[in-house]
């Protein structure tokens, strides 16, 4: 007796949607199982984390301005990663692209942050950190379209390297480093803030929108009418299914590939200059893990803009919440939540599975 994966019909969203809910759930139910193991009660731990600790608490508006911080560069890196995973271009340089941004975007409001206005500051800083970051992404199309080296590799190798520079300026004290304070006399970071900082718009009471939060759900828009609406979408759908259909269709596949690696690493970077730039500071931890991150959220989300969004503001919810957890529950530090968002990726790529192929058991002799 044989089984054989056969490809399945396809399922209507609603057992499709069944299918994912149930992954997540088991994957709560495992998280519990652990908890219950070290002596932790999972529904009070489960309710702080999904809470992150606002009700009762009079400083809720903070925690949801800091959340949101948080949210922001995932979401855009995500949804830029997708654009490059779309085409089958595994970018996962994300981080590299991030650092890059983030260290070209403190360039300019540190040297033009107190002659420019702050307007046309931001502005300069968005534009440098997307050119910055979508040349360093270039690099790893140009590479793969030239010599066919591998994009996986590439972008992973190019992480380190842009990793240990932002270490070397980190750490190096000397007259042409301007991003350490001269008056300190060991490495710090100097804050910009007092002359450069995205607004933010008063929403009532004492909670702040960061104007980033609108300038993301503008671009997620824009990327969705880009993929959905546009010739240069169709073009990365095709050549995702199939890269000698496009070929053969007449698409200039090697253009493709470099606009599409330097549009994706361009707002990977543009996502940094919104982090750094409402941060105020540089420091050797900016990317907070949103590269490698980001790839779970957009594998998580299937590749859809929209539901990018949605599973960005989840996974947040399970990295914010479970610090917060933490510090009510001393057993538990805040890297259960990256166990758990492991888990819930494994059983949701499983239900994945499931959903797109069922295993037949064929009888011997058939």
């Amino acid at each position: 007796m044989r089984f054989h994966v056969v490809k399945r019909d396809n399922w209507p969203l609603w057992k499709r949607a069944v299918a994912y809910l149930i992954a997540v759930v088991a994957a709560l139910l495992i998280g519990a199982v652990i908890l219950l193991a070290i002596g932790v009660n999972p529904i009070d731990y489960y309710y702080q984390l999904f809470t992150m600790g606002t009700v009762g608490n009079r400083f809720a508006y903070k925690t949801f301005m800091n959340y949101i911080k948080e949210f922001l560069p995932l979401a855009l890196t995500s949804v830029a990663l997708s654009l490059a995973f779309k085409m089958k271009f595994w970018n996962i340089g994300g981080e590299g692209q991030f650092i890059m941004g983030s260290i070209s975007a403190t360039y300019i409001a540190l040297t033009l942050g107190q002659t420019l206005p702050m307007w046309l500051t931001l502005i300069v800083m968005c534009v440098v950190a997307m050119l910055v970051a979508g040349l360093y992404g270039l690099l790893a199309g140009f590479l793969k379209v030239k010599f066919g080296t591998n994009e996986t590799l590439m972008t992973l190798m190019l992480n380190y390297i842009a990793l240990y520079l932002l270490y070397f300026i980190g750490e190096t004290k000397a007259s042409w480093n301007i991003f350490l304070q001269e008056s300190s006399m060991r490495p710090v970071f100097v804050n910009f803030s007092k002359f450069v900082s995205f607004p933010s718009i008063k929403m009532g009471g004492k909670f702040e929108l960061n104007i980033c939060v609108i300038l993301t759900a503008i671009i997620g828009v824009l990327i969705y009418i880009y993929l959905k609406r546009t010739k240069h979408g169709y073009e990365i759908s095709v050549i995702g299914d199939s890269v000698g259909t496009a070929k053969y269709a007449g698409m200039k596949t090697n253009k493709i590939v470099l606009r599409t690696a330097f549009i994706s690493a361009a707002l990977i970077g543009l996502a940094a200059s919104f982090k750094v730039g409402s941060a105020g500071v540089l420091s050797t931890a900016i990317t907070d893990d949103v590269g490698w991150t980001g790839v779970i959220v957009a594998w998580l989300a299937q590749l859809n803009t929209g539901m990018i969004f949605v599973v960005s503001a989840l996974i947040c919810v399970l990295q914010f919440g479970s610090t917060v957890a933490a510090t009510t529950y001393a057993q538990v530090d805040s890297s259960f939540a990256n166990m758990l968002q492991g888990i819930i990726l494994f059983l949701v790529l499983a239900a994945d599975f499931f959903i797109r192929f069922r295993i037949v058991r064929v009888k011997k002799g058939e």
